[in-house]
């Protein structure tokens, strides 16, 4: 009978990149085969390391022994709520993963305190930067900092980061390679704040409003002014009506649209509104509802009938979680 042991290389690589990283490096003293499997680069290019609260010790020796230039995206915890004796991300740390790292395209930090960690320690190679219920100091985005921080910087997320403001908002539009923003339950960002920042970040081709203060109506009305390239669109549907649906017609290269409830108001437009509004744009291809109470309703059948060159998804509730690989 076949045993583990004889399975192929590759097959035991896949499976090992399944463990969590304290178990690929327990698994490596079983035998010198697998210590040397658990070596190899390609099961260190993904590393998720929120399962634990690792002292700075450990982390380090898994920088130099393990990550190094393997690295391609990483995912910590900055243990915010485990109390002042837990270990907290440095700004040394931040600057060994840029020199160490030169291949780190994606982090993701949740629940860290950045309040002393300089934006300009983070690694100069990033391409995708995502905070989870993060603090932030008040000068942590500002535009009058150094312009050549984060060069390449493409896709930003922000979900539950409750000093983010309007001023924060505004230093993004340093970030010139930026094309992707996600604002999740950054409720200090005001209509106006983000109607003068999107003006300044017109080369924006996805944006996602989710769970904010805003508007859905104030939301498209800043996007039809400033982000006519935009390709796609996730916003939760408080504030939606007609007359702000209207804001959206005609929209140039417009490809996926997404509705996000659950709150639902007298002023949300029909799914005939919907549909009427969706053809005038040329490019829609994919349009989303979710959390509507639209599944298997008359609705869903109006918005599939009425739209046949698009996929429509009508789900019962919206994702609870805002971390996304892409």
């Amino acid at each position: 009978m076949a045993t583990l042991f004889d399975l192929p290389d590759l097959v035991l690589l896949e499976i090992f990149s399944y463990l969590p990283v304290r178990d690929r490096i327990r698994i490596s003293r079983v035998c010198h085969r697998w210590k040397k499997l658990v070596d190899d680069r390609w099961l260190w290019r993904h590393v998720d390391l929120t399962l634990y609260t690792m002292r700075p010790k450990v982390m380090w020796h898994l920088l130099r022994r393990y990550m190094a230039s393997r690295l391609h995206s990483l995912r910590m915890g900055g243990y915010l709520f485990s109390g002042s004796q837990a270990p907290q991300l440095s700004p040394a740390l931040m600057r060994a993963l840029g020199q160490k790292c030169p291949n780190l395209k994606r982090l993701c930090l949740h629940v860290a305190d950045l309040s002393m960690v300089p934006i300009t320690s983070l690694p100069s190679t990033l391409r995708t930067l995502e905070l989870h219920s993060c603090e932030i100091s008040m000068i942590w985005l500002q535009k009058e900092q150094d312009p050549t921080v984060l060069p390449l910087l493409e896709c930003i997320v922000l979900d539950r980061v409750p000093a983010f403001r309007d001023e924060h908002l505004q230093g993004l539009t340093r970030f010139r390679a930026l094309r992707s923003l996600v604002l999740g339950g950054t409720y200090r960002v005001t209509e106006t704040g983000l109607d003068a920042s999107l003006q300044e970040l017109s080369y924006l081709q996805r944006l996602e409003v989710l769970g904010c203060t805003l508007s859905a109506d104030s939301t498209l009305l800043a996007i039809s002014r400033h982000l006519r390239d935009v390709r796609k669109i996730r916003l939760t549907v408080g504030g939606l009506s007609a007359q702000g649906l209207v804001f959206l017609e005609g929209m140039p290269v417009l490809e996926s649209l997404c509705f996000q409830g659950p709150l639902i108001t007298p002023e949300m437009p029909t799914p005939a509104q919907i549909v009427s509004s969706c053809l005038t744009m040329p490019k829609l291809r994919v349009l989303e509802v979710q959390g509507l109470g639209w599944e298997g309703q008359e609705a869903e059948k109006i918005l599939c009938k009425g739209l046949p060159h698009c996929i429509v998804i009508v789900r019962a509730c919206p994702k609870e979680s805002m971390d996304w690989w892409m």
